[in-house]
């Protein structure tokens, strides 16, 4: 192998042959695989942790942007309190939206259906089975800007909603959870904190998931849970379906200044509510979702750095475990620039074979961790390549001290070393 490296240095030291310097350094390598992999495990280590953040990060991403596009693209929300500034910053209202202000959006132009919400979550009980649940109180309009399918009985009216009716529309968990398989529960009545609803209706099931879950939250009219459950006069969001999906933004401009109107609020900065429509709220949750992932990315990259301190260590040790072929190869023509690169390149190609098996580990869990969680798998060319390419420049920088100790080794001091 010597013999040959020397030939190989000695008639291409013009114009060097990459490929075989390659092949080369694999033959090192496969002559210490036990050592070789250990080197490799920080790179490996770093790569796959990565992979996985980057392609957990995009997959949830990619997941709650869908969950939300079900609202449909010609929906807005309005919350109570300004909308926040910073980290730390904390809106100091947040009992500024009320039932009035409802009746005034209803009445704006490019309006299909408006209701206000209220959100608790409670003790729901049926003969013996309880559970907790989320509890909305919405009105009749509801149903329609959710997109609420109703798979037994009704969803409530408005009539119900007025009349302050004590009936509720249950998820399909809920109604798992509190009857017995084959029990029918339309007409029961469930017990919402400790108080009696008659059940109307049960929802379809429902492909989402998470806090707003419709399978697992139980609705009652606005107006009763209000007054007769949580007893408070102010709402905790108003829900607003625009006619078309192209006049979102005007109707976003034309309740902003009503409620500005309404709130007596002639300073912006001083509004007591926020707005937040479909692409807003992509917008923000996926600036959130990459923030994230790229503070966690980053944190799993300190293995990186340990895994190239232990490369540099390990390439240290090579230099000295070959100073005599280095000696034998300058003896015989090698120029120092063509023992640099040798070395370099067995760096580089040990942080680049890591990478990739990095990648690769990384890539099938997040596959697996995607099924188990059901988010989408994603795996963006992009990260393979940042991978791939940080990997590289870990060889360059660590392989690039001890390939220079192995570079300017005198040759007589080097052949005479034992």
């Amino acid at each position: 192998m010597l013999l040959k490296t020397a030939k190989l240095l000695v008639i291409r030291k013009n114009n060097m042959d990459y490929k075989e310097l390659i092949t080369l350094a694999l033959s090192t390598f496969k002559a210490n695989v036990l050592r070789t992999l250990l080197t490799m495990l920080g790179i490996i280590i770093g790569i796959a942790s990565v992979i996985i953040i980057m392609s957990m990060g995009q997959g949830a991403t990619a997941s709650i942007v869908d969950r939300i596009s079900t609202l449909g693209a010609n929906t807005i929300n309005v919350f109570p309190g300004a909308r926040r500034r910073g980290p730390g910053s904390i809106s100091e209202t947040v009992t500024s939206l009320i039932p009035k202000d409802v009746e005034a959006i209803k009445e704006l132009e490019n309006v299909e259906a408006v209701s206000g919400v209220v959100s608790t979550r409670t003790a729901v009980s049926y003969q013996g089975n309880n559970m907790s649940s989320s509890i909305n109180g919405v009105e009749a309009d509801y149903q329609q800007i959710q997109s609420l399918e109703v798979d037994l009985g009704s969803f409530f009216d408005k009539s119900q909603v007025k009349g302050m009716s004590k009936v509720a529309v249950i998820g399909v968990d809920i109604m798992l959870e509190l009857f017995e398989e084959g029990e029918e529960p339309l007409g029961k009545a469930i017990r919402v904190d400790g108080k009696s609803f008659r059940v109307v209706g049960v929802l379809e099931q429902n492909d989402a998931s998470g806090m707003s879950n419709p399978n697992e939250a139980i609705y009652i009219p606005l107006d009763t849970i209000m007054k007769t459950v949580i007893g408070q006069n102010y709402l905790g969001s108003i829900s607003v379906l625009a006619t078309d999906p192209e006049l979102v933004d005007q109707l976003v401009e034309d309740v902003d200044s009503l409620l500005m109107d309404r709130h007596e609020i002639l300073d912006e900065d001083l509004k007591d509510f926020t707005i937040m429509n479909f692409q807003e709220m992509i917008s923000t949750i996926s600036n959130v979702t990459g923030i994230l992932t790229t503070l966690l990315s980053a944190i799993a990259a300190i293995s990186l750095l340990v895994g190239g301190i232990g490369i540099m260590n390990i390439m240290l040790v090579t230099v000295t475990e070959r100073t005599k072929e280095i000696g034998l190869l300058k003896s015989i023509g090698a120029k120092n620039n063509h023992i640099l690169t040798q070395f370099l390149l067995e760096a580089v190609v040990l942080t680049v074979a890591g990478g990739l098996i990095g990648v690769t580990i990384g890539a099938g869990v997040s596959f697996i961790i995607a099924k188990v969680v059901d988010i989408p798998f994603i795996l963006k060319l992009s990260s393979i390549a940042i991978a791939v390419g940080v990997s590289s420049l870990v060889g360059v920088v660590f392989g690039y001290y001890p390939a220079r100790n192995a570079a300017k080794l005198n040759p007589i001091d080097a052949l005479r070393y034992e």
